[in-house]
């Protein structure tokens, strides 16, 4: 159902840049100013730092523009933030939230520590390529934790953001999106491409049937697949259907071979004119897209009775 684009990979890494020389991969994507604007992870060497590069495109698929800087990188002064990971983006008025992963340290106690991580910019600065991010904050801080998936709007007065703690997806609540609370179990695995543990894929969207979610799922071989379930609109812990089969997985040369191999995994997706395009990362190592309309995608997925 999903069509991949012809010209995948869209992005690869440029060895003449160190800091992205080795891996692009999971990118988040935000459709502003007739554009779509890609930040995507990237690291010079397999166990290196991660930091976000951004590049842009008019019509989804080709690359109109790729800078030649990181845009945002570890917080240098937190010991708890030595790399940054899988950025996912949502606007809520004139405002643009990252969240993403924050791998570090525990200060003298020798051990490593990954959360969830936020900050934030305005849409101004973001189009104009000032990079003025806001203060970062750690939902659950020291709690390891990854795969926060923030809902662009609130709920009966309430934000909302789906994370995981393994081997589930979990959600939580928030009055002011600094301090979190009411975590509970919204999925778990269920079919054995996700027999190993499930997790946030791209932030939620909104549709009038419900809120779309692109998750992946990890199977026994530790092989990324991606599957979707569309949640009710009112109640994001309540499913309303899954599908039982994944929406995508590992198939193409560029999911199957690469740093990390068997591998298809989301940080963004986007609707324009009822269609889906969905950017994910192929072994770990490029970056590529798919398409499929919206309504391919409900009548993909199934009635949900048991969870």
């Amino acid at each position: 159902m999903l069509k991949r684009y012809a010209g995948n990979p869209i992005l690869k890494p440029k060895r003449e840049n160190a800091w992205e020389s080795y891996m692009v991969h999971n990118s988040a994507v935000l459709y502003e100013d007739g554009k779509f604007h890609i930040v995507y992870r990237t690291q010079g060497l397999k166990t290196g730092t991660s930091r976000f590069g951004y590049a842009s495109s008019e019509d989804g698929f080709r690359i109109d523009e790729r800078l030649e800087e990181p845009i945002f990188m570890p917080d240098p002064l937190n010991d708890l933030e030595r790399t940054v990971e899988d950025p996912r983006l949502v606007r809520v008025g004139d405002t643009v939230y990252l969240s993403y992963t924050a791998v570090g340290n525990v200060p003298r106690a020798g051990w490593g520590c990954i959360q969830i991580a936020m900050t934030s910019i305005k849409v101004d600065d973001f189009l104009a390529h000032r990079w003025n991010w806001g203060k970062r904050t750690y939902p659950f801080p020291g709690v390891d934790n990854k795969h926060i998936c923030l809902f662009p709007e609130k709920i009966g007065g309430t934000w909302v953001m789906y994370h995981r703690f393994p081997p589930h997806i979990w959600v939580a609540y928030s009055a002011d999106l600094v301090h979190w609370r009411d975590s509970n179990i919204v999925m778990s695995p269920r079919e054995g491409w996700e027999y190993l543990k499930v997790g946030g894929g791209a932030p939620p969207i909104k549709l009038k049937e419900g809120w779309l979610v692109i998750y992946h799922g990890v199977d026994e071989h530790v092989h990324y697949r991606l599957g979707v379930a569309l949640m009710d609109r009112k109640d994001p812990e309540k499913v309303l259907m899954r599908g039982r089969t994944p929406l995508l997985e590992p198939k193409e040369r560029y999911e199957l071979q690469g740093a990390v191999p068997n591998v298809v995994f989301t940080c963004g997706a986007v609707v324009l004119d009822d269609m889906l395009y969905l950017y994910y990362a192929g072994a770990d190592t490029v970056v590529c897209v798919a398409t499929a309309e919206v309504t391919e995608i409900l009548a993909f997925l199934e009635e949900e009775c048991n969870i």
